[in-house]
């Protein structure tokens, strides 16, 4: 009887599960108990992945809406796109969240602005802590729906309210002032439907060993290899965003929460340690973000200094470096080749700069 309470609660695993990457240590029977759901067992029980994704809009600026507003303009270009499934907006800024008459029409598509309280903000990935949700599904008007928030169930009560909205495989995470077009967003998904178990996406980072330092850097140069895709316009599979949750160090957690930072590395380190492979970078471009939005954090001198600081500190909890270098770009066929436009599928690429 002792032996019995003292076992787990969860039946033996699966063979298959032990004897593939990443094992059963890292395959959380809590987020599901179907392998058609992780993203690592695609190819070894060759399933693929649904073909369609849900847009994440994290707005922490949350300038006022208008035709010519990063935010408008981005929700157009999802809108666009011909795999959406929801646009969720995370409405994390200290302006109230507006009205959905403000917001860009989005037809048949659903669409939900999550309002995150205070200790939500900064923290795309942990969804903990009352939130307002404004759910346009099939039509224009919106009904407020006010959660309330159970002490008792802490980040897991509100966690099941997000994901519960995200029913796709893929996640695209767009920060408010990305500027893709809709190609980009396409093309970077048939990518991702390739690659299910990795991020995949266009602002590319790099890190390196600093022996002046004896520290880990972290560099934004454009170099000829890279070691990071930010989340800030990327796509993943939903379970990385459970693991986040309900498996990351508690340490690593607050580390993010206190400097208000860092949590697209820690993604990174996460999926990278899952993997044992690099993330996949899309396209020639190399900024991502609008510039007229002169308010982001990526502005702030102090910025750059504490993801340095935080690429020291998660390698030290890892016990090791999990983030994998690549130089494997990914471009449209037809590419800047000199023939004719029409026969090119995601053209609008052929206008972006780098």
């Amino acid at each position: 009887m002792i032996i019995r309470e003292r076992l787990p609660d969860f039946p033996a695993r699966n063979s298959i599960i032990w004897n593939n990457t990443p094992g059963a240590l890292l395959t959380l029977p809590t987020f599901t108990d179907s392998l058609r759901l992780m993203p690592f067992q695609f190819d070894n029980m060759n399933f693929q992945p649904r073909s369609n994704y849900t847009a994440v809009i994290y707005v922490q600026i949350g300038a006022p809406l208008n035709p010519n507003n990063a935010l408008y303009k981005l929700v157009k270009t999802i809108t666009r796109s011909q795999f959406i499934a929801k646009i969720i907006i995370l409405w994390a800024a200290d302006r109230s969240t507006p009205s959905r008459k403000r917001w860009p029409p989005t037809y048949h598509i659903p669409f939900h602005v999550i309002n995150l309280d205070n200790s939500d903000r900064k923290k795309p990935y942990i969804f903990q802590g009352p939130v307002n949700i404004i759910d346009s599904a099939n039509s224009q008007a919106a009904d407020i729906i006010k959660k309330s928030h159970d002490q008792k169930g802490g980040v897991h009560s509100s966690n099941s309210q997000i994901f519960a909205k995200i029913e796709t495989d893929a996640v695209l995470s767009l920060d408010e002032d990305a500027i893709l077009n809709t190609d980009e967003v396409d093309f970077a998904f048939t990518v991702w439907r390739d690659f299910p178990d990795r991020i995949v996406g266009y602002p590319a980072r790099a890190h390196f060993w600093d022996d002046s330092k004896n520290a880990w850097g972290y560099t934004s140069k454009w170099t000829n290899y890279y070691s990071i895709v930010l989340t800030g316009a990327a796509f993943y599979h939903r379970y990385y965003n459970y693991l986040y949750t309900n498996w990351i160090s508690l340490l690593l957690l607050k580390t993010v929460q206190q400097s208000s930072n860092c949590e697209d590395i820690l993604m990174n380190f996460l999926v990278s340690h899952v993997t044992r492979k690099a993330p996949i970078k899309v396209t020639q471009r190399k900024g991502y973000k609008d510039r007229e939005t002169s308010r982001s954090p990526w502005n702030d001198p102090d910025h750059f200094i504490q993801r340095q600081s935080c690429l020291n500190t998660f390698a030290t909890v890892f016990g090791y470096m999990p983030l994998v270098r690549s130089n494997m770009r990914f471009d449209p066929i037809l590419y800047r080749d000199p023939v004719s436009n029409l026969r090119k599928k995601y053209r609008q690429i052929e206008l972006v700069g780098s």
